[in-house]
């Protein structure tokens, strides 16, 4: 059922993906697998692994867990006040907690070593973010932990100076910052870029590639559906599109206003229209980089990017941040890059002309990409955490 998110006092958590009984059952087995390991490498797991608890205090935290680690959580209830889950990867243990009852001081501390995952988008993030660093800072300073990493949900135009003074780099105490969007201070040093995701507040699931989505012939060459601000080139993306007639060969739902308030039609319209289409159409909101890209990518359709710098503070650091999307570009993304949407008719030509057999192959390429690129994400992470939280052999 559609669950109302006010009851819940607080728009993260508005989650209404039931999972499939067979999963749930599944992702039980698993748990029950892994607590069984756990328990039978305790003292060899004491010894040789880092310990790590991540705190997932914003819904980012989701696509850190289930998408990138491929983590299960437990209950599979998406409402849960409490959520919790485990894996081992690399030479370290990690639990999860998630929730709305993980509020500081009222769970236990388990490890010396914690990620933090934070929602820094506004003001009222931001004033419930500092109150998660100054619980962990006094942690640090009472020596309970030691390490202390933060995952960021940044803000969309790179306004994030207000966590700058709790890196160990200013003078604070937290060790390393996975930022998403591209932040000038990322220098792959103690500041990294993080992917934005799927829109997991929405419930965004997990998808398996099934066969026919690779092999059915698609009804719409792309797709576009959401909100069209005034003045936008949002507007100029629907002109071109119905001067042409090229809208009738695509799936496409604009409305004026944004609505969080997802009702399950419209979100499974959305997905439809995502598995539905060759090409998913990405204007650039307040960023360029959108939930979109990554659920058309989940879906093996080929994201094409309107490629433009937005409005605001994101990468005007150096030549290198000039342009937009600099994780996805780095990771080699299989992408069509547009810099205007007046090139959008000569992209949409050639697909008419492409064969469902090349068809089938892209799609094959972006879902193996992506496959790629949250392993390589969950790489990352890992070995930077073990790097900088493992003590060194150096003496």
């Amino acid at each position: 059922g559609f669950l109302d998110r006010g009851a819940l006092g607080n728009d993260e958590w508005n989650p209404w993906e039931g999972d499939e009984r067979n999963e749930l059952v599944a992702s039980q087995q698993r748990y029950k697998a892994n607590l069984k390991m756990i328990k039978n490498a305790g003292p060899h797991l004491e010894q040789t692994s880092l310990r790590v608890q991540i705190w997932g205090k914003a819904a980012i935290g989701l696509y850190l867990w289930q998408h990138i680690f491929g983590g299960d959580l437990q209950p599979a209830d998406v409402t849960a006040q409490w959520r919790e889950g485990s894996q081992k990867a690399g030479k370290t243990y990690f639990s999860f907690i998630t929730g709305p009852s993980v509020v500081p001081g009222y769970f236990s501390v388990e490890t010396e070593n914690v990620v933090l995952v934070l929602n820094g988008r506004e003001k009222a993030k931001i004033t419930y973010a500092t109150q998660w660093l100054h619980y962990t800072q006094t942690l640090i300073q009472t020596h309970k932990i030691k390490h202390v990493a933060v995952v960021l949900l940044g803000n969309e135009q790179c306004n994030n100076a207000w966590i700058q003074p709790y890196l160990k780099t200013h003078g604070g105490f937290v060790n390393l910052l996975f930022v998403t969007y591209d932040y000038a201070l990322v220098n792959e040093e103690d500041v990294f870029q993080w992917p934005l995701g799927v829109a997991t507040y929405r419930n965004f699931p997990v998808v398996e590639p099934s066969w026919s989505m690779l092999h059915d012939p698609r009804l719409y060459l792309c797709n576009f559906l959401g909100t069209v601000y005034k003045n936008s080139s949002r507007e100029t993306l629907m002109e071109i599109l119905k001067q042409d007639g090229l809208d009738k060969l695509c799936w496409i739902a604009a409305r004026e206003q944004w609505q969080p308030q997802e009702t399950n039609e419209s979100f499974k319209n959305y997905q439809d229209a995502l598995l539905q289409s060759d090409l998913t159409l990405c204007p650039v909101g307040i960023n360029t980089e959108c939930y979109r890209i990554y659920e058309a990518c989940s879906y093996g359709s080929l994201p094409v990017i309107e490629d433009v710098m937005t409005p605001g503070d994101c990468g005007n650091s150096s030549m290198y941040h000039s342009a937009p999307l600099q994780l996805l570009k780095t990771m080699g993304a299989p992408f069509i890059f547009i810099k205007n949407w007046k090139e959008l008719p000569a992209v949409l030509e050639k697909e008419k002309k492409m064969s469902l057999q090349e068809k089938i192959q892209r799609r094959k390429k972006l879902i193996e990409w992506y496959r790629n690129f949250k392993a390589r994400m969950r790489q990352k992470f890992i070995n930077t955490l073990e790097n900088s939280f493992l003590p060194s052999d150096k003496g």
